[in-house]
């Protein structure tokens, strides 16, 4: 397993108490479009990945991210710096 794939996995396991919808997750999945989240959505689930990865993820970079894959990249990113 890639080190994309076991991030994949863990943010998926993050998303699905907020995924309502039962969406399937790939990396193209937009948080605001296909899960429909509001921002205090986001915030609840920005906290919990910060916690399950322990890592911090600043306003900026949560302004970029807009798919599943692009904050697989970004936790991915961070974990290496740390």
């Amino acid at each position: 397993m890639t080190d994309h794939d076991e991030i994949f996995e863990r943010v998926a396991e993050q998303i699905e108490p907020f995924n309502k919808k039962g969406v399937d997750l790939t990396d193209a999945t937009t948080f605001a479009g296909d899960l429909e989240w509001d921002s205090l959505t986001v915030m609840d689930f920005v906290a919990a990945v910060e916690d399950e990865f322990d890592i911090l993820i600043t306003m900026n970079m949560q302004a970029e991210i807009d798919t599943v894959g692009q904050l697989v990249a970004t936790i991915s990113k961070l974990k290496k710096a740390a």
